[in-house]
């Protein structure tokens, strides 16, 4: 009996390595996942995934931004999201969010800005990478959570060594992390300023 049923513990393993655990850290992913969704008709600023530092660098070089209000609007919104349920492949509110698909409906509501959808599209954004020690809020935080040297996770710097993401069904989908949590700190890969590319008369729009 016992060999009769060996074959499926690796499968059983592999699908409880893929769900989320009740900790925190461990947050489902979207690497893969490309799902449509229904935002408000808007102006939006198209972004690739592809590009050079250099030119990310040029970008933030010759296109001032005022980073405090925009981030401001970004994160009052995110906030407002707080305990909003995790879902694999979710971009909205009704349906829930992934981490990818949180962070891209901030940034597309809040700026204007289409993000790629999914955190290996993410990693390769045109954006300014930005050091650990020079996060800023609204930085956008990239992590390597399953050890196995690639993206899987991300969210949004806010202060103070906190982050929001959308983590995971069991943990409550949209929460506040600390990146001195010794899995995030052991986790934490890299972070863009994708600010930089925001358009400037969203400034206005949302800040009068």
């Amino acid at each position: 009996m016992l060999k009769r049923f060996a074959p499926l513990v690796p499968l059983a393993l592999t699908v409880f390595l893929v769900a989320c655990a009740g900790h925190a850290p461990q947050p489902q992913t979207d690497e893969s996942v490309a799902v449509q969704s229904t935002f408000p008709s808007r102006p939006v600023t198209h972004l690739d995934a592809a590009g050079s530092d250099e030119e990310a660098a040029a970008t933030l070089n010759g296109k001032p931004y005022e980073m405090p209000q925009l981030a401001d609007s970004l994160l009052d919104l995110g906030r407002s999201l707080i305990g909003t349920r995790y879902r694999y492949g979710g971009t909205s509110v009704q349906s829930g969010f992934d981490c990818s698909g949180f962070v891209g409906y901030l940034f597309r509501e809040e700026l204007g800005l289409q993000l790629p959808r999914s955190t290996r599209e993410l990693i390769k954004l045109d954006a300014p990478k930005v050091a650990r020690a020079d996060l800023e809020p609204g930085d956008l935080i990239l992590f390597n959570d399953r050890g196995r040297g690639r993206v899987s996770h991300a969210g949004i710097y806010i202060g103070d060594d906190q982050f929001i993401h959308s983590s995971s069904r069991r943990s409550g989908g949209v929460r506040i992390d600390s990146l001195d949590d010794s899995y995030w700190k052991r986790s934490y890969l890299e972070a863009k300023r994708v600010l930089a590319l925001a358009p400037q008369e969203d400034v206005s729009v949302h800040h009068p």
